[in-house]
Order: structure tokens, then C-alpha cells, then sequence
């Protein structure tokens, strides 16, 4: 899902960068790509909308590799929760501003809020599964090893 919402992203950013007619996506009616790429909610403290989501993507497709969910590094789990929560708020607004503020919907940006949402999705259930502390440490193996355990004291043995 980062890799699409990568190449998604890319080609967002390629059109805010050279023309928005390169959109391959209507332009008359409630469907309009160029509307949406081009109005003042698509650039956020001066940048483009675009290019935070290349970003992000990028961000979360180096977080979700299967070596970042196998590290024992602590910071990995929290941090891939918390940007995927960042990720899925910011659409949230993003999805706001095009159907209440600008009366307009783009696809690719519509591709883009689905795929940040399925990945918001797995990150979620996959921390549920793994936990936040990640993956377990070679001590955290050693605590739950198999360890000997006593044998039930018998309190009437005496008695016989």
C-alpha cells in the first residue's frame, strides 16, 4: 500500500509542479482534479499537499518493512503508529476541504486517502498484534523460555 500510495503521490506532485491538465481526470462537475490540486488547501504552511504525502509515503514504507517490524529498536512501533494517526487525520481534513469548503472531489487524491487509510488500517492491527514495544528483545526471549518448575508440594504425603 506505501508503494501505491507512493506512486500516487509522485504523480500528484508531478502535476502541481508542471500543470495540472496532466491530471488524467475530469474537470466539470463535482469530479475536479485541477480544482482541488490548484485551490489554497492544497499547500500547508507553503507546501504542497503532493508533496507531504511523497513523504509520508516514503516515511511509512521504510517503517513498514518487515525488518522495522522485526527490529527491537523501541522507538520503530510507536513512532509507525503515531505517523500512520497524523497521516490518517490530515485526511480526514483533507477530505473535509474538498467536500465542504470546495464543493470538489479529485480522484487520485480520493486513490490517496484510500490507500493512507488501509495502511492506517494494517499498522493498527498489526501493532494490536505485535504491541507497541515491538518486536521482542533477545532478554524478553529469555524471560519467557521454559523454565523448570517445582513440583506441586504434596500436604497430605505425611499422613500415609
Amino acid at each position: 500500500m506505501a508503494v501505491a500510495g507512493l506512486g500516487a503521490s509522485t504523480y500528484l506532485t508531478l502535476a502541481h509542479y508542471t500543470a495540472a491538465s496532466i491530471l488524467a481526470c475530469n474537470s466539470t462537475g463535482l469530479v475536479d482534479c485541477a480544482a482541488v490540486t490548484t485551490s489554497p488547501q492544497s499547500m500547508v504552511f507553503g507546501i504542497p499537499v503532493a508533496v507531504l504525502g511523497l513523504g509520508w509515503f516514503a516515511a511509512m514504507l521504510g517503517l513498514s518493512l518487515p525488518g522495522a517490524w522485526r527490529t527491537t529498536l523501541r522507538w520503530v512501533a510507536p513512532a509507525r503508529m503515531a505517523l500512520a494517526g497524523v497521516g490518517m487525520a490530515f485526511v480526514l481534513y483533507l477530505v473535509y476541504a474538498e467536500l465542504l469548503v470546495l464543493h470538489h472531489i479529485c480522484l487520485w487524491c480520493t486513490s490517496v486517502h484510500v490507500l493512507t487509510f488501509g495502511l492506517f488500517m494494517l499498522v493498527a492491527v498489526g501493532t494490536a498484534h505485535v504491541g507497541l514495544a515491538g518486536a521482542p528483545t533477545p532478554a524478553d526471549r529469555q524471560d519467557q523460555a521454559v523454565r523448570p518448575t517445582r513440583r506441586p508440594a504434596k500436604p497430605f504425603a505425611r499422613l500415609r
